[in-house]
């Protein structure tokens, strides 16, 4: 890291977020959202509910940290076992989640489809998904790799399917239902 990116690290750690707001630290830019809609909270209660409590955490508002990069982004859920992890802290590890989700605002489009796929990619996350509420749509991404085209870190691997569709998630061992999944007006 340089000089720029500690000062800029330091700013974010330390930043007052207006309620109702989230900030995030996205390749050294400090990038600050309007809270979410309902139906965005709707659709992550809904993941939350289908994923063993017993098993795995569950954490929303949880900011990852992902080593030698400046970025230290807020998934709207992340997923890892249950024990890897103990005590306080504000940052989890990279390596240690098994899934991130993101759902998509009228106003994200661009960092969820791009920017956070390179990042979570980049941070060897073995499974991004992202649900469009714009689209009617989920993307599930997994086997993080670098695009044999770009060589940019990518997903190796890309599942599209329509709200109401089911989705497999093989590292928690479920079938993810999307049935009650909602459009935005």
């Amino acid at each position: 890291m340089t000089a720029i990116d500690d000062r800029v690290t330091g700013i974010f750690e330390n930043l007052e977020v207006p309620e109702g707001f989230k900030a995030e630290l996205i390749r050294g830019e400090i990038v600050m959202m309007a809270g979410p809609d309902r139906v965005h909270n709707w659709i992550i209660e809904a993941i939350q509910d289908q994923i063993s409590r017993r098993l795995w955490h569950r954490s929303t508002t949880q900011d990852i940290d992902l080593p030698g990069l400046t970025s230290e982004p807020q998934p709207d859920l992340v997923v890892y076992e249950r024990g890897v992890l103990e005590g306080p802290g504000r940052l989890v590890p990279a390596p240690l989640l098994t899934l991130v989700v993101e759902v998509v605002s009228k106003t994200s489009v661009l960092r969820d489809y791009r920017t956070k796929r390179e990042l979570y990619a980049e941070g060897r996350i073995p499974a991004y998904l992202i649900v469009d509420p714009v689209k009617g749509v989920c993307v599930l991404l997994t086997e993080p790799s670098r695009a044999a085209a770009s060589g940019l870190p990518d997903y190796a691997v890309e599942r599209t399917a329509k709200f109401g569709e089911s989705i497999p998630l093989d590292l928690l061992d479920i079938v993810l239902d999307t049935s009650e999944f909602q459009t935005y007006s």
